[in-house]
């Protein structure tokens, strides 16, 4: 298989990891609900994104801070431990309470427990790059359908502008990112997707390779502060090295990327008053059609990077994520103004 080709199959992987993401929020939207994860009081106040935005701007400042430092192994253990803790929201809606002990007077579901802890075992052990991208998938889901159903019409609108805008600032213009991405490329943790370009690569040895090969090179690598919804992981753009584009082995997009263009999915299929397309499931027209306007900014997303450099992915993402929302809300009748939570 050709190397052209092999790009071609990677990108169709990356979509398929964007599509279980999305569909295993909406999956679990519903259950959320129940179990009482809403993380907020007032889904509607507009003043939720801008809490997140201003966390999201010190964490940022934190893991630079680290990686200046020189103590990444604090960072490392930090999303590793989160990972186990945002697992195990999803495994607690997921996994049947056929096992269980009491706490405090209170039933734990053993199962998923131990499901959780496996996440972050395997994350700590052995964090090939189909453990990261499993991992990811759990994580994404489960931040997305949190903060779907935490965050209004209007809120996630705003979010997912704001971070687009700052997206954009981040890779193309002060590239403040950068040092960032090439610190935490070498933690191997579940931040960034991988998507290998053949069968035999391994993410524990090419990690970080010579840019010779055309791996990752450090100072092309883009990363930006849409931090993966609960906790606060950082996107590491799709990669690519100048002339040696079509020698890498690897995709690598962030999984903020994924995660922040399916909140508006999910906050579409929670809040929007369309009818539901289908049961046992939350999928109504206008989250179908930001699910589509998401993916159609991937694929120019991915156009774009096999041309040879790295690209700010959420103008793409999220831009395409609200405005395919808009189609949808309007397709369902529903006003432009109520369509934008107003």
């Amino acid at each position: 298989m050709d190397t052209r080709t092999r790009e071609f199959v990677a990108s169709g992987f990356t979509v398929a990891i964007f599509l279980a993401v999305q569909l295993g929020a909406l999956a679990l939207v519903g259950p959320f609900k129940t179990a009482g994860y809403q993380t907020v009081k007032d889904p509607s106040n507009p003043t939720n994104s801008l809490v997140y935005i201003g966390v999201i701007l010190v964490f940022t400042a934190g893991m630079l801070l680290v990686i200046k430092l020189g103590v990444e192994w604090i960072l490392r253990a930090i999303i590793i431990l989160t990972s186990g803790m945002l697992s195990l929201y999803v495994f607690t809606v997921v996994i049947p309470a056929v096992v269980t002990v009491t706490v405090d007077g209170s039933p734990v579901n053993v199962l998923a427990w131990a499901a959780a802890a496996l996440v972050s075992v395997a994350l700590l052990l052995y964090p090939e790059w189909y453990v990261i991208d499993s991992a990811g998938v759990v994580m994404g889901a489960g931040s997305a359908g949190l903060f779907g159903i935490s965050f209004g019409l209007l809120p996630a609108i705003l979010l997912l502008a704001v971070l687009a805008v700052y997206d954009a600032i981040s890779v193309y213009g002060t590239e403040h990112m950068l040092t960032l991405a090439s610190g935490v490329m070498d933690l191997k943790i579940p931040v960034i997707l991988v998507i290998p370009l053949s069968l035999s690569y391994s993410f524990l040895e090419d990690a970080v390779e010579a840019t010779s090969e055309g791996a990752v090179n450090e100072d092309e690598v883009a990363a930006s502060a849409d931090e993966q919804a609960v906790d606060g992981g950082e996107d590491v753009e799709t990669d690519e090295a100048g002339s040696g584009a079509h020698d890498r082995d690897a995709f690598f997009i962030g999984l903020g990327d994924a995660v922040m263009p399916t909140v508006m999915v999910a906050s579409a299929a929670f809040f929007s008053p369309a009818e539901p397309l289908l049961s046992g499931i939350a999928l109504n027209l206008p989250a179908l059609t930001a699910m589509v306007g998401t993916l159609v900014g991937l694929v120019v997303l991915l156009w774009m990077v096999m041309k040879g450099r790295a690209h700010a992915g959420l103008p793409l993402l999220n831009g395409g994520a609200i405005g395919g929302y808009l189609v949808g809300a309007l397709a369902s009748g529903i006003p432009l103004l109520k369509a934008l939570g107003l």
